[in-house]
């Protein structure tokens, strides 16, 4: 949790800046313990697969999470609105699209408009990212059709309808948003 800061024990030139921040301007957000934290805060998305949000922008458009995969195979298939940056605490993953897999310790960048089929080897029985999704993901057969799609609004009803189930309460979505 979090722990003050020992401000005796800063020496020399640290001084805090001494002016007020910008008028109407978000405050801060801070998580810990983000992967071995509260378990209720891990939203199924299917079977064997989860995502635990982390920041929810609406006036950018854009979510950051944590996925979370236990079991190895095909997760999906998806084309991108905007650009994604990835990187992978544990495990790895990959794109069949692709001839690359990301590894522990990995940072992938999706550029906007790339379509992608999502995939954690056999070899892999824990995985876990941190996303950053500006825009939507539109799900899509191996064709191109569509078949759905995720933005920071529909994650934020999926968030709220899990933390209600959970026993958080649905406004506890709000956390996370700016």
């Amino acid at each position: 949790m979090n722990k003050p800061v020992d401000f005796g024990a800063i020496k020399g030139d640290c001084v805090p800046y001494q002016k007020p921040q910008p008028w109407g301007m978000t405050p801060d957000m801070i998580q810990y313990d983000l992967i071995d934290g509260d378990e209720r805060l891990w939203a199924p998305i299917s079977e064997g697969i989860w995502s635990r949000p982390i920041h929810l922008n609406v006036t950018g458009g854009f979510y950051v999470h944590l996925l979370r995969v236990r079991r190895s195979g095909l997760l999906q298939r998806h084309r991108h609105s905007g650009q994604v940056h990835a990187y992978v605490i544990r495990g790895k993953w990959l794109y069949l699209e692709h001839d690359w897999v990301a590894r522990a310790g990995c940072y992938v960048f999706e550029p906007p408009g790339e379509t992608h089929t999502l995939v954690v080897p056999d070899d892999c029985t824990d995985m876990v990212t941190l996303f950053t999704v500006h825009g939507a993901l539109m799900y899509v057969d191996p064709q191109g059709n569509s078949t759905g799609y995720d933005d920071v609004f529909t994650r934020i009803e999926k968030y709220r309808a899990h933390f209600e189930a959970v026993g958080l309460g649905a406004d506890y979505v709000r956390e996370f948003m700016r």
